[in-house]
């Protein structure tokens, strides 16, 4: 059930466009707060950090069942997993991303640790969302090898080289948003950004590189 905007004084299109603009661009509260003064919009950059905590995931949520109810969309040819050190409040946590052949963001997943238990707990949410796919690649963290091991598809698991750079380059755009960010207080805050992140992310990649120029341009349109 998506928010409603009936006790907000401002129009939809604006609330909208505030969100999108910080979740999107590497921009902190207070310079969103001043791109849309420029535009004529005055607005406090408290009220811009209501906005995205309370339509953003409404926003992710219709990204991702859109995307989803079009099975080629997510290919299940090739898994990338990955994870990254994030800090909360000076203390270690593991951010673990998957991505599939096209880059596309499966799912982001916050712990504590790097465990077989974690990683179990990474794949299971990816299989019972998207199902079973051909293979996944990982980087040689022995904890993939256990949960997989546990779940009977040590066979899909692929290493090596330089197999997982799609992950890897993957954390390219959260990392900039983080320093914007100044780092995180709280994990359920960087879950819960991420996982809107990923999806904006997802609705604007527009495979610039595979494209021309007519036709990025049309992607752009539509999204």
């Amino acid at each position: 059930m998506n928010p409603s905007f009936k006790y907000f004084k401002h129009n939809p299109t604006i609330i909208h466009l505030a969100v999108l603009l910080y979740i999107r661009y590497p921009l902190s509260l207070r310079q969103v707060e001043d791109i849309l003064f420029e535009r004529g919009i005055d607005v406090c950059h408290e009220t811009i950090r209501l906005w995205w905590n309370k339509f953003g995931p409404s926003m992710a949520a219709q990204i991702r069942k859109k995307r989803i109810s079009y099975p080629k969309q997510y290919s299940r040819w090739r898994w990338h997993v990955d994870e990254v050190f994030v800090k909360i409040n000076g203390e270690l946590h593991n951010l673990w991303r998957a991505v599939d052949h096209e880059g596309e963001v499966l799912d982001a997943v916050v712990t504590r640790k790097r465990d077989r238990k974690a990683a179990l707990k990474v794949l299971k949410r990816l299989m019972k969302r998207y199902g079973r796919p051909h293979s996944i690649v990982t980087d040689k963290l022995r904890s993939y090898g256990a949960a997989m091991r546990e779940m009977g598809c040590q066979s899909l698991q692929k290493t090596g080289g330089r197999l997982n750079n799609r992950a890897e380059n993957s954390h390219l755009p959260f990392r900039r948003r983080e320093r914007a960010m100044q780092n995180f207080r709280k994990e359920a805050t960087l879950q819960k950004f991420t996982s809107i992140h990923s999806q904006i992310y997802n609705h604007f990649n527009g495979e610039r590189h595979l494209n021309n120029r007519d036709t990025f341009k049309k992607f752009r349109s539509g999204a």
